[in-house]
């Protein structure tokens, strides 16, 4: 029997939800053939059985949610008995069963299953989290588990008893929060369906992950945002010729943000504080010499923000192609983790579906966010004389700890200024 753990999906994966299996118990799977479809909260995964042999069992069905180092399939490839998962493992159990723990009890020699958030509240708590009592699956410690620890008894004494799981998770979760951020105050939710029907969806994946982000940014990080807008009449202009004569090849769409992107990337070696990431702990700025500059897509499954890397290197037309590429897998569930790492700024375009501007959230732990608005034909002053241009709304979000706002005026001038004269563009980016 071969029995076969999840294994690790990358940086920071600890978990991952079941979309699809592509084998059924009793089913021969060669050896590299397609096993399961899984999503992480950075991408979607077809993992590959890694034996060849009769499927014997496979734990939990579509929708379930698995932990990195569980057991999620057992295979009769003809070998002796593998060796037993260990305590912290899961029972692999019926298509569609949820996944069971084996038991709660853990190795002393052995790690404790903990997120590196969970650690590092420990330490500031002063708790060892090696004492911690775990409630997660898998005998995983929570940062509730470590709070209530650190309150001792008499906290889990006055816990609501009476709550449902749900509503005690929630309690759980605002007591932490409380506990972390002083004056915050937070209560469970209403019951909403005491006033009428409601459908319930469970946060997982991708949108979780994009919750877990975006509160972490807006709550540690001092957002300001610098607005302009650039004169691209001439850009837009060359843009649609250029798209005419290399229509059919790679990048030949030739789209607004491959300027952007271009531009983007000379703003970026001029001020290299939108270029960087601020260690709150270590109190350190680090720099980087490096140019990767990430893309927000719509995935119809939540937002995700692939890497074009190297722009500094690349010419337009490739960081066309790469957008194309990158735009195409990310609306198939194609993108790999791989695709998502070693950003250092954010674009967000939201110009084709609308609007006239937005204030983005810094894509955490960058320290700026691009957002494009709608580029519109606006009556503007030029000489005197009052003429229709195309313009497009530019906001520059920022961490208020390592920039000012004098520098994301200089930074989005900058950008107005090469945007605004196509020449100036292709000689100094």
């Amino acid at each position: 029997m071969y029995e076969f753990k999840l294994p690790d999906l990358g940086e920071g994966v600890h978990e991952a939800e079941i979309l699809e299996w592509h084998v059924s118990v009793g089913d021969t799977v060669e050896e590299d053939a397609p096993l399961v479809e899984v999503e992480t909260d950075k991408a979607a995964v077809t993992i590959p059985s890694p034996v060849r042999g009769r499927i014997a069992s496979l734990a939990g069905g579509a929708g379930d949610v698995i932990e990195v180092g569980s057991v999620i399939a057992v295979i009769e490839d003809g070998a002796a008995d593998r060796p037993s998962p260990p305590a912290d493992a899961t029972t692999p159990a019926a298509p569609g069963a949820p996944l069971v723990p084996r038991a709660e009890a853990r190795s002393p020699k052995g790690p404790v299953p903990a997120a590196p958030a969970t650690r590092r509240l420990a330490r500031e708590m002063g708790v060892r989290i090696e004492e911690v009592a775990p409630t997660g699956p898998a005998g995983r410690v929570t940062p509730d588990d470590v709070t209530r620890h650190a309150k001792g008894a008499k906290a889990a004494q006055a816990a609501p008893v009476a709550l449902d799981a749900g509503r005690l998770a929630q309690a759980g979760f605002a007591a932490h929060a409380a506990s972390a951020i002083p004056f915050l105050d937070m209560d469970p939710l209403p019951d909403f369906g005491e006033f009428g029907q409601v459908t319930i969806e469970p946060l997982r994946s991708i949108r979780r992950k994009v919750a877990h982000k975006m509160v972490t940014s807006m709550i540690l990080v001092p957002h300001v945002t610098h607005m302009d807008e650039a004169d691209v009449t001439d850009l837009e202009a060359f843009r649609r010729k250029a798209r005419e004569g290399h229509a059919g090849r790679p990048g030949g769409k030739l789209t607004l943000l491959a300027f952007v992107i271009k531009a983007v990337t000379a703003g970026l070696r001029a001020t290299p504080a939108f270029n960087a990431s601020l260690d709150p702990f270590k109190e350190e700025i680090v720099y980087k010499k490096y140019y990767n500059v990430g893309i927000a897509v719509d995935t119809g499954r939540g937002l995700v923000v692939p890497v074009i890397r190297g722009t500094d290197t690349k010419s337009i037309l490739a960081i066309s192609a790469d957008i194309e590429d990158l735009a195409s897998r990310g609306r198939e569930g194609r993108i790999e983790v791989a695709d998502l790492r070693g950003g250092t700024f954010t674009i967000t375009n939201v110009g084709p579906m609308g609007g006239t501007a937005l204030i983005p959230a810094i894509n955490y732990p960058e320290v700026a966010i691009l957002g494009m608005g709608k580029v519109q034909d606006k009556p503007v002053v030029r000489d005197g004389q009052i003429v229709i241009r195309k313009v497009l709304p530019l906001s520059l979000s920022f961490d208020h700890r390592i920039a000012d706002g004098a520098d994301a005026a200089r930074f989005v001038s900058e950008l107005v200024r090469l945007l605004g004269d196509p020449d100036t563009l292709f000689v100094e980016s």
